[in-house]
């Protein structure tokens, strides 16, 4: 018999024990075992969780029950003042948080919505100003509403940052830290941090932001999924291609997600694709919010077989019973490998990654195996179509250095892109609530010697 409690043991309300139950939740997943008792007792919280764990819905359903003995349903804008903040670096994930909060919240009575940037302020206008309890917005975004006096943060009881790290990986540090100045002092507020790492930089935010934060941490950036399969193709540069079509059409496969590092390799080989006769789209940062938001839908539908994305654009997507991702170009961060594989193999369902590495990205794959403390599977194509004829200086993509496509996919020595565009980079999930127990009661801890406790305590998994 398991001992994991339910969500009723867990202290949740009836009107959410409702919402989770006809959303077809049955047992909370450990981080929200661990996340969902200290915030509802007020507590700060420092988490780190790899994608797919069950994060948003730890932090959304106990932000949801602070902000309920407050509900209304007063047309008053001034009886719905903003009470929790979730900040996401991309729209897509501020779509999916929201989209939680609203689903588990839909007998609570409270209202939210999403900002980001992208589309016309004028559509967000009529509803930020009619009064929201819980507002999701991206960095750029909710800085152009506070510019145009739509958005007041002073009665923000619930704080949170999500995906801290990839926050920082943006360039949106200065200006979470502008909106952070405008808010309630830490003091009279609950904050909450979620970051797949922990680098120093984050730490440092994270002192500034939180006050005698609970540590909690479940299935470390080192780890992949059990139910999912991995293994290595060695192949040339321009072989990929045509071994990736060879195990799409040979296993008559629909929805496989390929990875490659920069948008515009991303576009190339979509293009490619199509023309050998295998429905494909793309998903990157130079698309528009619309082009995203359809090529993902056609792809849950499986409307095309393979959708092709960079890392950024395709952070916190949630594709139900993904059977396959493919690396097409190894990452340059090892740490990406787990964020692209976390598509499938989700909530326990058998999942498969397949890696496709060509010589110069040897290194690659090692520090990757370095992280995950073990050797990939090498398998051997039982059918690889010859190679194709020399490719034009336009298709050399593929043998230009890793590291060379990594410095252009980050827009080294690019000017920073206009904030609007803020939604090209990435996703995940938060929500938000009141301070009942006063921080200030409790002496504050640096985070890094948090971390270093629990490192002591907790050796990292292999």
């Amino acid at each position: 018999m398991s001992n994991t409690p339910s969500f009723a043991e867990l202290g949740l309300r009836p009107e959410l024990l409702r919402a989770v139950d006809e959303a077809g939740y049955t047992t909370p997943t450990p981080i929200q075992v661990q996340a969902i008792p200290p915030i509802l007792e007020g507590r700060d919280v420092m988490g780190g969780a790899q994608t797919g764990t069950g994060k948003t819905a730890g932090f959304a359903l106990p932000i949801l029950q602070k902000l309920l003995p407050n509900a209304n349903t007063s047309p008053s804008p001034a009886r719905h003042p903003v009470r929790a903040l979730i900040l996401t670096p991309t729209r897509e994930l501020a779509i999916q948080v929201e989209e939680s909060m609203r689903t588990y919240g839909k007998y609570t009575g409270l209202r939210s919505t999403v900002v980001f940037g992208g589309v016309d302020i004028k559509q967000q206008l009529p509803i930020v100003r009619g009064g929201v309890e819980i507002l999701v917005a991206t960095p750029g975004r909710l800085l152009d509403h506070i510019e145009q006096k739509s958005v007041y943060l002073g009665q923000v009881e619930i704080f949170v940052l999500d995906e801290a790290d990839r926050m920082l990986d943006m360039g949106f540090i200065p200006d979470i830290k502008r909106i952070m100045a405008l808010l309630p002092l830490a003091a009279k507020r609950q904050n909450l941090l979620f970051s797949a790492t922990f680098s120093n930089e984050i730490k440092k935010l994270a002192d500034q932001l939180l006050n005698a934060p609970q540590l909690i941490e479940v299935a470390r950036r080192n780890t992949a999924a059990e139910t999912v399969s991995q293994c290595v193709y060695k192949v040339q540069a321009d072989q990929k291609r045509a071994l990736l079509k060879h195990i799409v059409t040979s296993r008559n496969l629909w929805q496989v997600l390929c990875f490659v590092r920069t948008k515009h390799g991303a576009s190339r080989l979509a293009r490619q694709l199509e023309k050998e006769g295998l429905k494909t789209t793309a998903i990157h940062g130079d698309k528009s919010q619309a082009a995203r938001l359809e090529a993902l839908d056609a792809f849950k539908a499986a409307s095309v077989q393979i959708m092709v994305a960079t890392d950024v654009a395709a952070r916190g997507l949630d594709i139900d019973d993904l059977p396959l991702v493919v690396n097409y170009e190894m990452p340059y961060v090892p740490e990406d490998y787990i964020h692209r594989i976390g598509r499938t193999g989700r909530a326990g369902q058998e999942g498969e990654a397949i890696s496709l590495c060509a010589p110069d990205e040897e290194k690659l794959l090692a520090e990757i195996e370095g992280l995950l403390k073990r050797s990939l599977r090498v398998a051997t194509p039982e059918t690889l179509a010859p190679a194709p004829a020399p490719r034009s200086s336009r298709d050399a993509h593929s043998a230009r250095s890793p590291r060379r496509d990594a410095r252009r996919d980050t827009g080294a020595g690019r000017p920073r892109e206009d904030r609007h565009a803020e939604i090209d980079r990435n996703p995940d999930q938060p929500r938000v609530v009141r301070t009942d127990a006063p921080h200030s009661s409790r002496k504050a801890q640096p985070v890094a010697a948090l971390l270093m406790k629990r490192s002591a305590r907790e050796p990292a998994k292999v």
